[in-house]
């Protein structure tokens, strides 16, 4: 369901706006913007991954046409962790103005860091820990310890006179995590006594009952795993799950292997991770790639990218034999994660294609070696019958998980005019405890394509689907500038439509025939008569092929 476009109305006075500008209908580029009195405060700026009917897109940004030209007003950026789905965005966001302060804990900071890095961009950054509070304008912030599925999470609670947002970003309720670190709970208490006006809660999870499982849980298959695999192990996860690759190290060592890490994005991570002392490597575990070519098979294990099936990630390229290491009959490959929405094909996909190799794969479909980050419906419900939250606004999951989240929070007693079910771009008005919807914005997809940014367009990704679909046919036709008769042609040439080019030999003399006709009428204006040969071999070939490609026809003038 597509709300209505309508025009917010001038924000009234000691009235805070909150407008997602993604993450809402979608898993990826989460960004929420908060204004009051002329000023903004930023959650997140994140990026989505495209799908199969993107082609060619690298990347997915926000749209952040609402406040593009009032980033002067900008007073800071909280990032909440350093997933690319919250902070994938920030080089794009900081190329409009480069010294908004960034702030966010150690890891999340480092990793961010280091992603501006590559962009030629020296940010203005700010480290904070959970318990700690900041001001930035009119917004006072306390930052909250939360954990997921990456370390050092933060949830911020966000103060202002119109009222108290709390924000979680992504979290979970994990009372076993590998680094100690829980969600406080107690915090959340006190904020609850304090009043929360507006929960913006995760909702990724909202539709699966019960707890999500401890990372813990998680060790002993991925011990299993390893320890059973006669020859090489190729272990696929996010390039910033480090406790996931923390579990890997631990199992490594305890049955003699050694691990090399593949793909520039995770050797990067994981080198932040053990400067910074989130990552604990045992002695003599971790190779470089170039050595662990030398080594036995059945002494290393390669930690991957790959874990979604994205084409040009490591996994996929060993799939398709594109890589150094080829998969083969008794290694064993382990899928580290969960499937984002929308990359269940590429997956299998890449399964398949090891299975077919004789390479024995495991996942989360056939074995333990996964638990989400996200919390599931109990949590939830946990954290609403601790905050008792004025109003909620579920976000961070497809329409699904928001209309789920909504449901576990009318369940606990908040009214159902006090749930909102936005989509990017509601403009919510949140003043003396009452959050109204008073707009909804007409946002977009901000496409990254190469050096391009939001260049592109849907009718350029129609092109491209029509071009990978249904194939490509030129017609260059010379013709006599004064009387209109064909010099030279109709030159047919095709690409993915037909196996041989004569098959266009039975169009040729209608398109003669048609030009002749409109040189007869005194048509003269070459785009009339390329429009002409498009019709004429456009019908032709959708009722003799049943095919609908791109046509270009070129009339010159001799």
């Amino acid at each position: 369901m597509t709300n209505p476009v309508i025009d917010p109305p001038a924000l009234p006075a000691a009235t805070l706006r909150v407008t997602p500008l993604g993450g809402l209908g979608e898993v990826g580029r989460n960004m929420t913007s908060f204004e009051y009195e002329g000023k903004i405060l930023i959650v997140d700026c994140g990026v989505l991954f495209p799908e199969e009917h993107q082609p060619g897109v690298d990347l997915i940004l926000p749209d952040i046409q609402p406040i593009r030209d009032r980033m002067s007003d900008v007073v800071g950026l909280v990032l909440t962790h350093g997933h690319e789905d919250h902070i994938g965005g920030v080089p794009y966001l900081l190329r409009t103005r480069q010294d908004i302060p960034l702030v966010g804990s150690g890891l999340t900071i480092a990793l961010t860091e280091a992603k501006l890095k590559e962009h030629r961009i020296k940010a203005n950054t700010r480290v904070v820990k959970e318990g700690e509070k900041m001001s930035f304008g009119p917004f006072d912030l306390e930052f909250v310890a939360v954990n997921h599925s990456i370390p050092d999470a933060l949830a911020v609670a966000i103060r202002t006179p119109a009222g108290m947002v709390l924000a979680t970003g992504d979290f979970k309720m994990d009372q076993l995590p590998l680094d100690g670190r829980i969600t406080d709970l107690r915090a959340f208490a006190r904020l609850g006594e304090e009043g929360v006006d507006l929960f913006l809660v995760d909702s990724t999870n909202a539709e699966v009952p019960g707890f999500t499982p401890t990372e813990r849980s998680i060790g002993p298959a991925l011990d299993q795993a390893i320890g059973a695999s006669k020859r090489r192990v190729i272990v696929a996860s996010f390039s910033s799950h480090v406790h996931r690759v923390q579990q890997v190290l631990d199992a490594a060592a305890k049955h003699g292997r050694r691990v090399a890490l593949l793909g520039r994005s995770m050797v990067r991570n994981m080198t932040i991770a053990e400067d910074l002392g989130y990552l604990h490597v045992p002695d003599n575990v971790l190779i470089e790639y170039k050595k662990a070519k030398d080594l036995p098979d059945d002494k290393i294990v390669y930690m991957s990218t790959g874990s979604q099936g994205e084409p040009m990630a490591v996994l996929s390229r060993m799939a398709n034999l594109d890589h150094a290491i080829e998969p083969g009959e008794g290694d064993t490959v382990i899928l580290a994660s969960s499937l984002i929405p929308g990359n269940e094909n590429a997956v299998y996909r890449v399964i398949d294609g090891l299975t077919k190799l004789g390479a024995t794969v495991v996942h989360k479909g056939n074995a333990k070696v996964h638990v989400s980050g996200h919390a599931a419906a109990g949590e939830l419900l946990y954290c609403y019958n601790i905050l008792k939250p004025r109003n909620v606004m579920p976000i961070h999951g497809e329409y699904r998980h928001l209309v789920a989240n909504a449901k576990l929070a009318q369940d606990t007693g908040i009214p159902a005019e006090r749930t909102i079910i936005g989509e990017n771009g509601t403009v919510v008005d949140l003043k003396d405890g009452d959050a109204t919807v008073v707009g909804q914005l007409d946002l977009g997809f901000i496409y990254v394509d190469g050096s391009s940014v939001g260049g592109v367009t849907e009718a350029d990704l129609k092109d491209r689907r029509i071009l990978g679909e249904e194939g490509f046919v030129s017609i260059i036709v010379v013709v006599d500038a004064k009387t209109g008769q064909i010099i030279s042609g109709p030159d047919i040439h095709a690409r993915g439509v037909a196996e041989d080019d004569t098959v266009f030999d039975d169009i040729k003399p209608k398109i003669v025939a048609a030009l002749a006709d409109a040189a007869s009428n005194g048509v003269r204006d070459t785009h009339a008569l390329s429009q002409i040969v498009r019709r004429t071999i456009g019908r032709w070939v959708n009722q003799r092929l049943r095919r609908r490609p791109m046509i270009v026809p070129l009339v010159i003038e001799a």
